[in-house]
């Protein structure tokens, strides 16, 4: 069972199988963040001089990228956070949050709405734009910010799927991101090793989910 390929839905079922027995998502949540910057430190040299830009959309791939901002702040990056939309959109609880610390944190720069003019040139970014629940073609700002992404050179990495890819069927929406890493979390979903042009290097990062919330779903 270590190495099996899951679906979207059994990995909904596995998290609130988790949480029910009282591991709660804002763990999970916390878990993924830390293992996924973990890895990308793996990749970066003298972290406390990079510029790591995190694009952060309002589900909860963008509450993995808020918890990672958290952490690159403690390692002394200089992180700067674009939420694509309104604060007071942010869907998930765990999600607000985490954001809710970020604002108590002047070491991590908050940014919100749709103007991607920045004045630093980023040496890191993050895609926490879309996660599994992708449906439908991507709108905007989630569009531009899928573009600059790829129009941007630096070193790219994804939080669980790369925005626009289809994690269970491996299929892309209208646009999408092409990253050098992307973790993903749990246990690999489906379909995203059938695009390992777009995800770059891959992992699959344990989060803390007792093996038990897999009984009857797995």
């Amino acid at each position: 069972m270590r190495n099996v390929e899951i679906t979207v839905d059994q990995m909904y079922g596995i998290e609130n199988k988790g949480h029910d027995m009282g591991f709660l998502k804002k763990f999970m949540m916390e878990n993924a963040g830390a293992a996924a910057v973990r890895r990308l430190l793996e990749k970066i040299d003298n972290v406390e001089s990079k510029n790591i830009l995190i694009f952060a959309g309002l589900g909860n791939n963008g509450g993995d990228g808020l918890v990672m901002a958290r952490h690159l702040a403690g390692y002394g990056a200089k992180v700067t956070v674009m939420l694509l939309g309104s604060p007071d959109k942010i869907k998930t609880e765990e999600s607000n949050w985490n954001w809710s610390i970020l604002q108590k944190m002047p070491s991590v720069k908050l940014m919100s709405g749709n103007s991607f003019d920045f004045d630093f040139k980023p040496d890191v970014i993050i895609d926490g734009i879309l996660g599994t629940g992708i449906s439908g073609e991507i709108r905007e700002p989630y569009a531009s910010a899928i573009n600059y992404i790829n129009e941007t050179d630096c070193y790219k990495f994804a939080v669980d799927v790369p925005s626009g890819l289809d994690p269970q069927t491996g299929e892309t929406a209208n646009i999408y991101t092409k990253c050098d890493m992307t973790v993903t979390f749990h246990k690999m979903k489906q379909g995203i090793p059938k695009r390992k042009d777009l995800t770059g290097e891959l992992f699959a990062e344990k989060i803390g989910i007792p093996p038990e919330a897999e009984e009857g779903i797995l």
